[in-house]
């Protein structure tokens, strides 16, 4: 996907224009549907959505299992921290981020020049969508992945807990979870300040009272 490609006409503007252009980052475990939940949040604000997996196997040439292989996780968690980097220079997105874009420190710094949602979701649910998805998973890769699931979660909630808005979620379909995440947005953003309606009073130091500068 283009960053650069026309926007769809946002069916929330007054919170599209709130974010003022503020990228929207959903971190969560591998199946919480941020790639499916991002699609539709998009559309809502007006935004155009990227999948930063996608955006990584086309920058690297390979599909991500292949970078596994032959990088090793630590090769794939680089050129995922150059990916973020170059998406970050890019504004009014909603970036799918993969699973493990939060347990290095420097992709923080990326991640905080927007707005960073948690999608959470129950390791039950989280395991049953991964039972259903084809989509390889090199960290899955293991004789008792629901076991490994448990350990990535431990690991990673702590993590997850950093970003500005936690959206729990059930069996609800994308839409709904993007909808969960629009009625939650304003609790996180900071009000402009509009102007006074009138010049605020204050005393000189000879005790008169006068209007202000401002």
């Amino acid at each position: 996907m283009d960053p650069s490609a026309p926007a769809p006409a946002p069916s929330h503007a007054a919170l599209a224009r709130r974010l003022q252009g503020l990228n929207v980052y959903l971190v969560g475990m591998m199946g919480a549907g941020k790639s499916a939940v991002g699609r539709p949040l998009a559309a809502a604000l007006g935004y155009r959505f990227l999948d930063a997996d996608a955006a990584l196997e086309q920058a690297a040439g390979r599909p991500i299992p292949t970078v596994f292989a032959e990088d090793g996780e630590e090769g794939f968690r680089q050129l995922e921290t150059a990916v973020l980097d170059r998406i970050a220079g890019f504004h009014s997105l909603v970036v799918a981020t993969g699973g493990g874009v939060v347990t290095r420190p420097v992709n923080w710094g990326h991640l905080h020049q927007g707005v960073v949602v948690w999608l959470d979701a129950p390791e039950t649910l989280l395991l049953a969508r991964l039972r259903a998805d084809p989509t390889p998973r090199p960290l899955l890769n293991d004789p008792d992945p629901a076991g490994r699931l448990t350990t990535l979660l431990a690991a990673r909630r702590p993590l997850y807990a950093q970003a500005d808005l936690q959206v729990l979620q059930v069996e609800s379909p994308p839409e709904a979870v993007a909808l969960q995440v629009l009625e939650a947005l304003p609790s996180i953003l900071r009000e402009q300040p509009s102007a006074p309606l009138r010049p605020a009073m204050l005393l000189d130091s000879a005790g008169q009272i006068t209007q202000s500068l401002n």
